[in-house]
């Protein structure tokens, strides 16, 4: 009997995490990346001891020799039926006259040659499974705002792989779903965004009452990629009910 296989990277923590434990419980035999290998394999056990099938794989997604080694390894019995490209992130709140150059390559090498080094690797098999690519995105990867340039221009960049994708795969068995969450409150996103300020990062949740949890968008993929095979999900904007938009955020007192 051939396993349903979903590959999630940036699983160690936050939505990707919350993913692959949703998907596990979907049935998925689940595909664990991330490059802090004690929380994937921790991840793996917990889901095994569950009576799900895990498999944590220590991966640098902007590392193309190692993900091409990665792909390589994946059990070749099993299908490739669903890619979640979660890895990413953002560093810094600088304006575009005074951001670090270096952290937009860190950011844009994660958020976007992560994704295409991801998809290329697997569409192969993603295509002979008739199967999904999924793209997280951001909100930030359709509007922008002061002080997130070199992460709105790499959300852009995952938005357009997506779009183009979806373009050049037209008539081929496969999905390329693009899910884009506005604000989520995560154990990580905001302290690495602030270079550890957790202050801050505490602050861009302040007064929002229910922002969304890495739950909330880990239950949105999982219905995504389980509609029926001809139904694609070209594009999901996810926000809290707060948010109206990056700019609007209804706050209590």
């Amino acid at each position: 009997m051939t396993t349903r296989t979903a590959v999630v990277t940036g699983a160690s923590s936050g939505i990707g995490a919350a993913t692959a434990r949703r998907l596990a419980a979907a049935g998925f035999h689940v595909v664990l990346t991330a490059r802090r290998e004690d929380r994937i394999k921790a991840l793996a056990a917990e889901l095994t001891a569950e009576g799900h099938r895990a498999t944590a794989h220590p991966l640098d997604v902007t590392d193309r020799a190692a993900v091409d080694a990665f792909a390589a390894a994946l059990d070749a019995h099993d299908s490739i039926d669903v890619l979640v490209n979660n890895a990413g992130g953002a560093i810094g709140t600088e304006s575009v006259a005074t951001a670090d150059p270096a952290d937009w390559r860190t950011m844009y090498e994660v958020n976007v040659l992560g994704v295409l080094n991801v998809t290329q690797a697997l569409l192969p098999r993603l295509v002979a499974a008739e199967g999904t690519v999924v793209v997280l995105s951001s909100t930030a990867a359709l509007a922008t705002y002061e002080g997130g340039g070199g992460y709105v221009a790499a959300k852009h960049g995952a938005h357009v792989i997506a779009e183009t994708l979806r373009l050049e795969l037209c008539g081929q068995p496969v999905r390329v779903v693009e899910i884009a969450p506005g604000m989520v409150k995560t154990e990580g996103f905001a302290v690495t965004r602030f270079r550890g300020d957790e202050e801050k990062a505490a602050a861009v949740y302040a007064g929002v009452a229910e922002p969304l949890d890495a739950d909330d968008v880990a239950d949105t993929v999982t219905w995504a990629v389980t509609r029926p095979a001809h139904v694609n999900v070209d594009l999901l904007v996810l926000r809290p009910r707060a948010q109206a938009s990056n700019y609007k955020v209804h706050r209590e007192s």
